[in-house]
């Protein structure tokens, strides 16, 4: 027999066959790990303009079904039912923009005036001593700083036409998808209740029917009181002459409704402003008539129109605004109200509530009365 060969030391010592499969394994999930990142990156812009339709579709979604209930085709009461929120909308800016350029004019030619009355107030009511020439040079250095921005503006024509272009481009895929969502809705209902066993098709179409009926009910009821708002607000401005009547009210409507606990202080600044610098007197009646028709809103407006709908808690709603601003903007704060709104009544229709047991920490304090003593006892209590 031949002579045995010794074997090789190095056989034991080979590489498992599982590791180079693995290796690949984790290569491969890295890159379609990055890859989908990087897609879904680029497609966030996509995905947001689809949100805010989605939420779009949940606030019209209730008009058209009304319509269509009234005998309309679902084609033409959705068209008509986007176009008449477009034309609002084209509307609202047409009317606002005029009026802010003739203000600013306006403000440009009075503000000398203004600036002497300002000055005057100041030093009636605080003992603050302004010069007004100093006020007229900080005005003429805002001038002047104004005026580059213009001619830079000017300078860069083709970025804001790119721009304004692409806001277009951006306004009108939100206004398809929304047509498309409201007028097949029921199809992409059951598109999506498809994939879903019948126990989670129930759930997601409860939710999605409590989610159009409060979205749209919540839009709809802040948007009568932005209109009530703004027009006690515009009545108040021309009985008191404050000028810019039209924009201030509008201004006073939208903010004090759609932004949350905040949102009425910041509206009610602008116009207050404007009114000081007439003179403290006016700004003085003015917010009596704000603080008095906002206890009016509150305690008989708001729960005779929310009682139908759906009224959140103001910390809810602020909390909810800070969250959405923080993420996305003003955008975000916006569509942060109704998530928060459908979040609020998902929770009421889902949650199991208890029984709740007796303790003093649950129950609301109240003011213990006074034991009056006559004055007899109280000297036979102190013998």
């Amino acid at each position: 027999m031949g002579k045995l060969l010794p074997q090789d030391k190095n056989t034991n010592q080979a590489m498992p066959p599982w590791i180079p499969r693995l290796l690949a394994i984790v290569i491969i999930s890295v890159i379609a790990v990055a890859l989908s990142a990087f897609i879904l990156l680029k497609l966030a812009h996509f995905f947001t303009w689809l949100l805010i339709a989605l939420f779009l579709s949940f606030a019209l979604e209730p008009l058209v079904n009304w319509l269509v209930q009234k005998g309309w085709r679902r084609t033409i009461a959705t068209l008509t039912v986007v176009i008449g929120f477009v034309l609002v909308a084209i509307l609202l800016v047409v009317a606002m923009v005029p009026l802010v350029i003739d203000q600013v004019g306006g403000i440009v030619e009075t503000a000398p005036h203004w600036l002497d009355g300002l000055a005057k107030s100041l030093h009636k009511v605080f003992g603050i001593t302004v010069s007004e020439q100093a006020l007229l040079d900080q005005v003429k250095s805002a001038d002047s700083v104004i005026a580059n921005y213009a001619t830079n503006i000017a300078g860069n024509l083709f970025g804001i036409s790119r721009q304004i272009v692409i806001g277009i481009v951006q306004s009108l895929a939100i206004l398809l998808f929304t047509y498309y969502l409201v007028k097949d809705a029921h199809q992409v209902r059951r598109f999506v209740c498809s994939f879903l066993p019948q126990n989670r098709q129930r759930i997601v179409l409860k939710t999605w029917e409590l989610a159009i009926e409060k979205t749209g009910a919540y839009m709809y009821s802040r948007a009568l009181l932005g209109i009530i708002a703004a027009i006690v607000t515009l009545i108040a401005l021309l009985i008191l002459g404050v000028p810019f009547a039209l924009p201030l009210a509008i201004w006073m409507g939208v903010i004090s409704q759609f932004l949350p606990v905040i949102g009425t202080y910041l509206a009610a600044g602008v116009p207050l402003i404007v009114a000081f610098m007439m003179s403290p007197a006016t700004a003085l009646i003015l917010l009596i008539i704000i603080v008095v028709y906002k206890q009016f809103e509150d305690y008989v407006l708001s729960p005779k129109i929310t009682a139908q709908t759906m009224e959140l808690h103001p910390a809810i709603a602020f909390g909810a605004a800070l969250a959405g601003a923080s993420i996305a903007g003003v955008i975000g704060a916006f569509l942060a109200l109704p998530i928060a709104a459908i979040a609020q009544e998902g929770i009421r229709a889902y949650a199991n509530r208890h029984e709740l047991v007796e303790s003093s920490m649950l129950k609301h304090p109240t003011r213990k009365p006074k034991v009056k003593r006559s004055r007899k006892k109280l000297d036979q209590s102190k013998n």
